[in-house]
């Protein structure tokens, strides 16, 4: 009972911080149950789904706030929706899939930490082929890693000077929407059944995703929330990699 309500807590916390930045948490999510030792199948929809709910809820707050842009998304989208369908009908052993999982989550940890750019003052106009190519890429890792692909193009946003980190994060969050459904489309489902551990681990995200997307959007200044957040996707990645 304890390890349930320590489990619950830790999904809420991840949901609260993900969206507190504009994503959805999917990367997170797959890390806490990596770190209490809960096997993919049991969880692998259910990550999507609240991926889903939670990256909505920040994207409306995010445009409520006026930080969202069309034109910064959509050429995303346009490539990264078919390839996410297509990465998630691929089968990876669990063992490499960890180790892929693990690797990816050292991007966002990068990022939170400060090593990357910052974002500059002036904003670039979207190179839309580039655009178009990296949602190809984006939306295949994504697919195929059972994630929205936020953690990757939140950087990308900022690094090539084409968004802030609010208009990233408002962007993230609607790209990650239509990536978790296109994955969620793409993946056979079909084994999977609903059981009162998955609505609670639904609820617990929901109630962090909610608090955190209305906070972050408005009040919070966000570097105490990116090293916590750092350091437990860099626990994460370790077990990930080297203890699974």
């Amino acid at each position: 009972m304890a390890l349930d309500v320590l489990l619950l807590t830790c999904l809420l916390v991840v949901g609260f911080l993900y969206a507190s930045v504009g994503h959805g948490g999917a990367s997170g999510y797959i890390a806490v149950f990596s770190l209490f030792n809960i096997a993919m199948p049991a969880y692998k929809p259910w990550v999507l789904v609240m991926n889903v709910i939670i990256a909505s809820m920040a994207f409306l707050q995010f445009y409520r706030s006026g930080y969202f842009r069309w034109s910064l998304c959509w050429p995303f989208l346009l490539t990264s929706i078919p390839a996410a369908y297509i990465g998630s009908q691929w089968a990876v052993q669990t063992r490499w899939y960890n180790i892929f999982l693990g690797l990816a989550l050292i991007f966002p940890v990068i990022r939170l930490i400060g090593l990357l750019p910052q974002e500059r003052p002036k904003a670039e106009k979207v190179n839309l082929s580039l655009a178009l190519l990296i949602g190809v890429f984006v939306g295949f890792a994504s697919g195929m890693l059972n994630i929205g692909g936020g953690i990757f193009l939140s950087p990308v946003l900022i690094m090539l000077a084409w968004a802030n980190a609010k208009e990233s994060a408002a962007a993230s969050a609607l790209f990650i929407v239509f990536n978790s459904l296109a994955g969620l489309l793409g993946g056979k489902l079909s084994g999977y059944t609903a059981t009162t551990s998955s609505y609670l681990w639904l609820f617990a995200a929901l109630v962090g995703g909610a608090l955190g997307a209305f906070l972050g959007s408005r009040y919070f200044q966000q570097k105490t929330i990116q090293y916590l957040l750092a350091s437990v996707l860099a626990i994460a990645s370790v077990k990930l990699i080297f203890f699974s």
